[in-house]
Formats: C-alpha cells, structure tokens, sequence
C-alpha cells in the first residue's frame, strides 16, 4: 500500500518508518519555541509519549505489526533501563547530602586555591578522566567531581556550558576506555572481542580525540580572564560563613573510591556514599540540617535534636533545600533537589523506552538502519553507516545501553561476511552510541547529565570536544588508518581457510 509495506521481508518499509521520527522532531522543535528551557519538565515527555501512539498505529495501520508484539517489546526496553532508575534516584540523594554534609563546597574552596584559573577547564577534564577510568562510571564522575567543578568554573568566571563541556568529555573518555564500565564491558561482549582487546584497538581513536579535546581546553583557559580575587574571595567567605569547611568532610570520597577500587556493585557504592554524608551532616553541619528541617528562614533552633536532624536528612535525600549563605549565586549552586529532581528525568526515560521499544518490536528500527547496509561496501562506508546508526539508536530508543547493542547486532554479521575484525565494529559502536548518548535531550544520559549539573543539554553540546571528535575520528581512520581484515581464500584442499592480511 503506498509503498509502506515490504511483503517480502514483512517489515515496514524506509519511509514509513521514517515517519515517527519526522514526527517526532516537529513536536520537539514546537515544545522548544514554546516552552524553551522548561521543555524537559514534561512537554517533551508528551512529545515522545504522543510519537509512541503515532507510530504504534503506523506500524498496525500500515506495517503489518501487532500489539502484542510492541508491548513486549516496550516492557523489555523498560528492563533493560531500570537498574539505571534506581542509580538516578541515589544520584539525586548523592548530590543532596554531600552538598549539606559540606563535601561538595568542600571541593570547591580547596579547588579554588589549588586550581589555578588559566588550566582549570583542561583540570576539570583530566580530573574527570582519571576518576572516570578507576570508577568505571561517567555518571558518578559527573554527580559527584562535576558538581563541585561547576562551582569552582563559576567561581572563576568561566561559562556553566563550558565547564560542563569540559566535564563530560573528561568523564565519557574515562568511563569508554576503563574496564570497569558497563558499557566498554557490553560493547566488547555484544561484538564478541575480548574486553583489553576491545580497549587497547579503541586507544587509536580515543586518545586522538580527548588530545584534540585537551589542547583546546587548555588554550581557551590560558585566554581566559579571570574575576577579580575579590570575586572569588566573595565565593570562598561565603562557604565559610554557612559550613563547616574542613578536611574531615573528605573522608566520605575517599571512603567512597575505596568503595570503588574495591569493585562494589554499584548500586551499594551509592548507596553507602549517600548514607556516610548523611552521618557526617549530622556531625558536621548540625545546624545546616536543622535549617533544613524547621524550614528556610529558620534561625532558632532551640529545642530541636535528633529527630528533628533525621526529618532534615530526609528532605535533604529526597525533595528540595535552600541555605542562605548570604550570596545570591552560592546560593543557586548549594541548592538541591534530591530524588524529586530527578522525577523529571526518569519520566522522560520511561517514554524514551516506550518509543524505543515500539520502533524495535515493529521492525521500524531494522528498517531504517538496513537502509544503511546498502552503503556499506567498502570498510569507510561500512564504519561510516556503523556510526550513523550508533547516534540514531541514540535519539530513537533514548537509551545508550540499547543502542550499544542494537548497532552490535544489526553489523556484526555483516562485518563478519566482510571479512573485517570484530574489534573494528566494537570500537565503531564505543565512538558512536556510547559517546553520543550524552548530547541528545530526550536519551536517558542527556537528561541526566543536565539535570545533575544544570545546564541543558543544547547549551554544553558545542562544547563536549571529545564526543563530538570521537564518532568523526572513527570514520577518518577507517578511512586512512590500516585494519585487519579476514579474507576467505580458495584452498588447494578444496576449502576455504581464512587469513589475516593488512589493508590500508
């Protein structure tokens, strides 16, 4: 009908299931002139839920699918996200309590006295590249470092979309090169190459991109004007006025990469990193979390005690607080939100998953991305239509662990029947759909990566080098670069036996 339907492969055809998608980008680029920076509070979770309906009839009108099929393909898409719900969740209790434990500002007026203004953004990125590889995690990176060199860009007169620019592309190139990571373990499985295997071939491209990445953040520091002292002076006494700044307060991170050198899952390292703030607010910052119980405002605390520290706790991990340190920026930067913050992003996972997980139970996701086989004829092409599907799995199932394996398996065998190594697809997928899943609003990481750090997604995209570098740095040594490649050679036995041979 139309050309909408392929009888022969009982998929829906390139151009219908193109529609969703079409769709999909009008309404948000309506809900983005409407609602601009407030559009991720709940217009594009509508957005996304109202794609689902349109391509959920789409695909039965037109593409041959059944319902059931969708819903079991979106409750598996929901499966495969909700370990990550609950790690949002402890990363909204995180960044409560170390805030009012003192931990975050902590950070900040010792990073403003050793952090010189004229290296800090090329700091801020090596820093969160070191601790992203022992951690294995850019999200805890980002949750914990990334706040507090927030504070110290600021602090400094440097841009928020800068600083968090700087950030992620130091915490995304630690967490795709560390053998920690969840995601370097599932590209190298999904692909079938050994783990240290998958991560010395992916240092070709990576260490290329976060040196490129570097050199630019360390020449637009050394350019940079810095504030007055007075300024950061302003910054410093207004911490010290309202916390207990104090070396004691370290004690919970390092406890916490103890935590994490010691590989505990990481759902518990959260966890105990949440619970040790908790305790050394009570011990630390008393008074701070009593504000918080009574209320703002609040300067008597006659009377109140442990009960009344346990209900400050308790609002501190999961709703929202305000401390007035007597300075109108500091105080923007020591407010939380907790859990409650994080609401917003885990409703916009769930409608991810639902338009994910219906475009890949109607065969619509196949369809779009076998477009690409065509063009894959020779290995530049081939890394190239790997890519391109690694970053549209990014923006249609909202979720880089999806798209991680959904490019593995839709080019694994095609590599194979090519004759090229298995690394060389793993590391085309790392490039893609892990380092890009950060720089899509709508996709389970540039939510959060926002809500943690409070800039939009669109503001810090520009400035996130490394991930931008890595999928272009991909395709240019695929293009110049040499590979192994497997070929089938005609035996005199009268079989074939394959070889291993270099090509440029």
């Amino acid at each position: 009908m139309l050309g909408l339907t392929e009888s022969k492969q009982g998929k829906p055809s390139f151009w219908l299931s193109l529609m969703p998608i079409v769709f999909l980008i009008g309404l948000l680029v309506v809900v983005i002139w409407q609602f601009g920076a407030d559009a991720l509070s709940g217009a594009s979770q509508v957005a996304l839920l109202l794609a689902t309906g349109f391509a959920v009839s789409l695909s039965i009108l037109f593409g041959g699918a059944s319902w059931n099929k969708i819903e079991v393909s979106i409750s598996e898409s929901l499966k495969m996200i909700s370990s990550s719900l609950f790690i949002l969740l402890l990363i909204g209790a995180i960044s409560g309590t170390w805030m009012i434990s003192g931990v975050v500002p902590t950070l900040i007026c010792y990073g403003m006295k050793i952090i010189s203004p004229k290296v800090f953004l090329f700091t801020a990125c090596a820093l969160c590249a070191f601790v992203s590889v022992m951690t294995g995690s850019s999200w805890t990176t980002i949750a914990t470092m990334g706040v507090a060199f927030i504070g110290i860009g600021t602090a400094q007169g440097y841009s928020e979309a800068w600083v968090a620019g700087a950030i992620i592309s130091g915490a995304y190139f630690g967490d795709k090169i560390s053998p920690l990571s969840d995601t370097t373990i599932l590209a190298s499985s999904s692909a079938g190459v050994p783990l240290f295997t998958h991560i010395r071939y992916m240092l070709n491209t990576t260490v290329v991109s976060v040196s490129i990445a570097l050199v630019v953040y360390l020449v637009v520091s050394l350019l940079h004007e810095s504030p007055e002292s007075m300024q950061m002076n302003n910054y410093a006494d207004a911490l010290y006025g309202t916390f207990n700044i104090s070396p004691w307060t370290l004690l919970v991170p390092v406890l916490t990469g103890i935590l994490i050198a010691r590989k505990v899952p990481a759902l518990i390292t959260l966890f105990l990193a949440a619970l040790m703030a908790a305790v050394a607010a009570l011990i630390l910052q008393p008074e701070i979390v009593w504000n918080v119980a009574a209320g703002e405002g609040a300067s008597d605390f006659t009377g109140l005690g442990f009960a009344d520290g346990f209900k400050g706790l308790f609002i501190t991990a999961f709703g929202h607080t305000s401390i007035d340190t007597g300075n109108a920026a500091i105080n923007d930067l020591v407010a939380t939100r907790g859990m409650c913050g994080m609401l917003n992003t885990i409703f916009l996972i769930f409608s991810a998953a639902a338009f994910g997980g219906t475009m890949m139970g109607s065969g619509m996701l196949y369809s779009l991305t076998h477009k690409m086989f065509g063009l894959a004829k020779r290995r530049t092409t081939l890394v190239g239509a790997t890519v391109g599907s690694g970053v549209m799995c990014n923006m249609v199932t909202g979720d880089q662990y999806l798209s991680v394996l959904l490019t593995s398996s839709l080019y694994k065998k095609i590599y194979e029947d090519n004759g090229y190594e298995n690394k060389l697809l793993s590391r085309s997928v790392e490039d893609s759909a892990t380092v890009t899943s950060v720089l899509v609003p709508w996709n389970s990481c540039g939510m959060t990566q926002a809500t943690v750090l409070r800039v939009a997604t669109l503001d810090y995209l520009p400035y996130c080098f490394f991930n931008l570098l890595s999928p272009l740095m991909s395709v240019l040594l695929a293009a110049f670069g040499r590979h192994k490649r497997r070929e089938k050679l005609e035996s005199p036995h009268g079989y074939d036996d394959k070889i291993s041979q270099t090509v440029v």
